[in-house]
């Protein structure tokens, strides 16, 4: 059962939400007052280009003209997102504060559609032939990478405690199963043996008692 932190406090993941839409925004404001004019400009050519993009579709470049559509999706999940956080920000930081960045991210893009009706994109990763993306879409990569690491890390450590929980209870059960060992012979004496083994010190004491008689009649 996770605990909680009383002493963190929603204004963290408030305000990491609020510094990824300013970085986001003021990129593309850069993006938009210096790159549309001249389309594209070579970081390390052929390599890396800051490029100006219009984006109708998701992120990456995908699924373009459907506007409407992402705006409904990226809406929900949004606010499902944020609920989580308000409720969970205390028991679950790290996994908020990867949310966070996912939020923000998607608050960012929300914003472009809302006011341009498309989405600024302007990173060209021309080396691997990539799509054009934004500060946006990297926010919420690195957001969704975090969780699916964590996530993996704690599959792990589940699985090494069960096996070792498994290996405690199998030595305890072997334990156990060297104490009725030693405790069987004792145990499996039946009632005749005893019976026997009492006829037997009786018989042994009253010889003893006879020897003792005839040797005392010998002497007088």
């Amino acid at each position: 059962m996770q605990t909680e932190d009383k002493h963190i406090s929603i204004f963290y993941y408030i305000l990491i939400t609020a510094a990824v839409i300013f970085l986001d925004q003021f990129t593309k404001y850069l993006a938009i007052e210096f790159l549309e004019p001249v389309g594209t400009y070579p970081i390390i050519e052929n390599v890396l280009h800051l490029t100006y993009v219009e984006n109708t579709g998701a992120a990456f470049g995908m699924l373009k003209d459907a506007r409407w559509i992402f705006m409904i999706i990226s809406s929900v999940a949004i606010v499902a997102l944020a609920v989580y956080i308000a409720l969970q920000y205390k028991r679950e930081p790290y996994i908020c504060v990867c949310l966070a960045l996912v939020v923000g991210g998607g608050i960012g893009n929300m914003i472009d559609r809302i006011a341009y009706g498309f989405v600024v994109d302007f990173v060209d990763f021309r080396l691997i032939n990539f799509a054009v993306f934004n500060g946006a879409d990297s926010f919420i990569t690195v957001g969704s990478a975090m969780l699916i690491i964590y996530f993996f890390i704690e599959t792990i450590k589940d699985e090494r405690a069960k096996k070792a929980s498994g290996a405690t209870s199998d030595t305890a059960g072997s334990a156990d199963k060297s104490d009725e060992k030693l405790s069987t012979p004792l145990d499996n004496i039946s009632d005749s043996d005893s019976k026997a083994v009492a006829a037997k010190g009786k018989a042994s004491g009253d010889s003893g008692k006879k020897s003792s008689s005839g040797d005392g009649g010998a002497e007088l």
